[in-house]
């Protein structure tokens, strides 16, 4: 156990620094691509006709710029670069709050009729959005 949990840390330690930029990469492009998907903006159609159009354009907008603001955010040292984190992770938080709520609403966290218990990655990329919202730029 003790030589193979040594072989491990000897793999991992030279990568510990990368390891937020895998889930703040992951996060970024998957939900900028999430709001980018959604344009151009069709007035006919779910997320327009359910929400109304300027709430579905700020929806997609909000999803394009909050990934890259997760991203961008890493890269901008000191106090804006945090703030651009959080705000990002937050805004992230939000709008999968609202997915969930809304769009996702039968793929929740509970078990029973038609539901089973993590089935949706929506519920991943809110946690990862409060993450980065929590965390920031901290090490």
């Amino acid at each position: 156990m003790e030589k193979l949990n040594n072989l491990l840390e000897k793999i991992a330690n030279p990568l510990v620094g990368f390891a937020d930029w895998i889930i703040r990469l992951g996060l970024g492009i998957s939900f900028f691509l999430h709001g980018f998907g959604k344009m151009p903006l069709d007035a006919s159609g779910w997320l327009a006709s359910n929400l109304g159009y300027p709430i579905a354009l700020m929806v997609a907008w909000g999803e394009v710029l909050a990934g890259l603001g997760v991203i961008l955010g890493g890269l901008i040292a000191g106090t804006i670069g945090n703030l651009i984190t959080r705000i990002s992770g937050g805004a992230i938080g939000v709008i999968m709050i609202g997915a969930l709520s809304i769009a996702h609403s039968d793929w929740g966290i509970f078990i029973g009729e038609g539901r089973t218990l993590f089935a949706s990655e929506q519920l991943f990329l809110l946690l990862l959005g409060v993450y980065f919202a929590i965390k920031g730029n901290q090490k």
